[in-house]
């Protein structure tokens, strides 16, 4: 199975770089943001939509997929692309996070996590080999390592025992990764100290991973604290492999990443405050339920070039959620999607253009009118 990556530029006054990752179902441009389809779906939008958005690659969540249908059904009706009808990259996280996240009970110990389905309670055994079970039968272009999500706060003791733990799981998913498998990504944990994420680098370096991630961030922390933890430990990672952040996706933090030299994100953000009423614009967001957009025919952003911005108002938006019209999500989806793909891509065009910081300047500078 081919899998590369490639640096094509980079910044020459930030970290900030340009690349492309091939994989086996296409080539990803970095910096490159990836909607996450939970349920092999981005909610409210098909495929096709995702294609004409500049969608490149999507997330899928392994916990969930384990549950619900079951990835043998999955494996059985041609793997999740067939399944559902993505031709694209599709990189699958662990389901480690979604078991510390949402099982009822759970009880970790070396062998794995042990936990109860938030779906009907039924006890299930997760370890380092049954991710991989899974997320190969699934048919993942990119695999992720089973990790302990270091939580916040978290003493020292408490990060170095969580570290230990996915270090050893991840030399276990290391070891049960064979050359017909996807390429495989290590994750970086140690919670909010330097030493604990250096320690975390290094033993996943010398286990020798596809990719690195960066695990354990945007879990409740203060901004300043995530941005130290990145700021330390992205410049650690091999140069010449992707750098994943996990998990964040704010416009700004997106930024800020991309200028310390981070290469793939992903987040719920932009389809969960589609959901929720809450639209990004180049001058920051807007709160589509404000009784102040009842009667605003202007689109939700002038010059946008979305699907939604093209034939629809604030005021309809508005309406449409206000009577919890379901159309109302794909709407605002459609709207958050955009946004996030042009963010991307106009980093991208300024990296090759040698003018990133540059457009930094101007990104905050829009979000100051």
């Amino acid at each position: 199975m081919t899998f590369s990556f490639d640096i094509v530029d980079g910044s020459k006054e930030t970290g900030a770089r340009l690349g492309k990752i091939h994989t086996a179902h296409g080539c990803v441009e970095t910096p490159a943001f990836i909607p996450v389809g939970t349920q092999a779906t981005v909610k409210s939008l098909t495929p096709e939509d995702l294609l004409a958005l500049g969608v490149q690659i999507i997330l899928a969540n392994t916990y969930h997929l384990y549950l619900r249908p079951g990835h043998h059904v999955i494996s059985t009706l041609g793997g999740l692309h067939r399944f559902m009808h993505w031709e694209g990259p599709i990189l699958t996280d662990s389901g480690g996070y979604q078991v510390f996240s949402l099982a009822k009970l759970r009880e970790v110990s070396e062998q794995g996590v042990t936990f109860q389905s938030h779906l009907d309670g039924s006890s299930h055994l997760l370890t380092p080999e049954k991710t991989m079970e899974i997320q190969k039968a699934l048919g993942a272009d990119i695999m992720m390592c089973l990790d302990e999500c270091t939580p916040y706060p978290a003493t020292h003791t408490e990060a170095r025992r969580s570290l230990t733990l996915s270090i050893d799981w991840a030399r276990r998913c290391k070891e049960t990764s064979r050359t017909d498998c996807a390429p495989l990504f290590g994750i970086v944990q140690g919670g909010m100290f330097q030493d604990l994420r250096a320690d975390g680098v290094g033993a996943l370096v010398d286990m020798g991973f596809d990719g690195y991630a960066l695990g354990g961030l945007s879990v409740g922390e203060p901004k300043e604290a995530m941005m130290d933890v990145a700021a330390f430990t992205l410049p650690l990672l091999p140069e010449a492999l992707p750098r994943y952040v996990m998990g964040v996706g704010a416009p700004a933090d997106l930024v800020e990443m991309v200028s310390l030299g981070a290469d793939i994100f992903d987040c719920v953000i932009p389809t969960r405050h589609a959901r929720n009423g809450q639209l990004f614009l180049r001058t920051g967001t807007l709160n589509i339920c404000n009784a102040q957009y009842q009667t605003d025919e202007r689109p939700l952003e002038a010059g946008c070039p979305c699907y939604t911005c093209t034939h629809y108002s604030r005021a309809y938006l508005r309406h449409l959620f206000m009577a919890r019209e379901l159309l109302v999500h794909r709407l605002t989806t459609i709207h958050n999607i955009h946004y996030f793909m042009t963010l991307m891509s106009e980093m991208r065009e300024a990296i090759g253009k040698g003018r990133f910081a540059l457009f930094k300047k101007d990104f905050y500078a829009q979000r100051r009118r």
